[in-house]
């Protein structure tokens, strides 16, 4: 399968590094779905799903491994042994690899995916990251778990933020003002502008480049694109209640130079 223009595909320095993002654009699901939904769980027809799901794969360059997504900060380090089927067998928010052909992936509808590349593509990881997994700490976890499989530091890593809910679509209350800043705040942060009494629009890719910045990682590209206001393109829960999935994916290329 050729890959539909609208889809998201991040540049890295490595050429052994590949990457996509899914958009609603290529799959075969109707309507609330439509049509890229790739996510078992969200409602749609299973048949619809997987054939979806193959199509990825195919518009892949590795095979995808999914994960039970659970908004916490627990990663799994996945390889061939994952590969033998689209459905997701592993618990955790973030997967990591050191095997070529191997695409770690992750599922979002608002939630932001942050993939990771380290030097060479000796390396690569996926986390999902939604405000409870960045409060988790799911990011520093995987940037640890892609350092340690890659034997390197987290300057030396890539990150490339995809789309998710956008600063002036993400209102939230106390509650999850205060999961990051430990108490409520008068008014406005660099992450929070105050936008009525009691409610807040957050920052959700500002959060994570700070929690990545704060775990070492200097290189970071993406973020840009609020799945929200852009209707045509995304899916959100968000805006739209019942909705489909996108996912998000990084391998390292069989016979690259690395």
């Amino acid at each position: 399968m050729s890959r539909p223009a609208s889809w998201l595909v991040p540049q890295w320095t490595s050429p052994a590094v590949g990457a996509l993002m899914t958009t609603r654009e290529g799959g075969t699901s109707d309507a609330p779905y439509a049509s890229m939904d790739l996510g078992a769980a969200a409602g749609d027809a299973a048949e619809r799903v997987a054939a979806n799901r193959a199509r990825f794969a195919a518009a892949c360059e590795a095979t995808p491994v999914f994960l039970r997504q659970v908004h916490g900060r627990r990663v799994v380090r996945v390889g061939a042994a994952d590969a033998g089927s689209l459905a997701a067998t592993r618990e955790a928010d973030a997967s990591v690899t050191t095997e070529p052909g191997i695409a770690c992936t992750v599922l979002v509808a608002d939630c932001l995916p942050v993939l990771l590349a380290a030097p060479g593509g000796r390396a690569v990881g996926a986390a999902h990251a939604g405000w409870r997994g960045l409060t988790a700490g799911v990011l520093e976890a995987a940037v640890a778990a892609v350092c340690e499989a890659a034997a390197c530091a987290p300057g030396e890593l890539e990150a490339w933020l995809g789309a998710c809910i956008g600063p002036r679509r993400f209102e939230v209350g106390a509650d999850v003002l205060e999961a990051f800043t430990g108490g409520p705040l008068p008014g406005d942060s660099p992450a929070f502008k105050l936008f009525r009494p009691g409610k807040w629009l957050a920052d959700l890719p500002g959060l994570a480049r700070a929690r990545l910045r704060a775990a070492g990682v200097v290189r970071m590209e993406g973020g840009t694109w609020c799945t929200v206001e852009d209707a045509s393109r995304f899916f959100s829960f968000r805006r739209d209640g019942v909705t489909g999935r996108m996912a998000a994916a990084i391998w390292i290329r069989g016979g690259a130079s690395r």
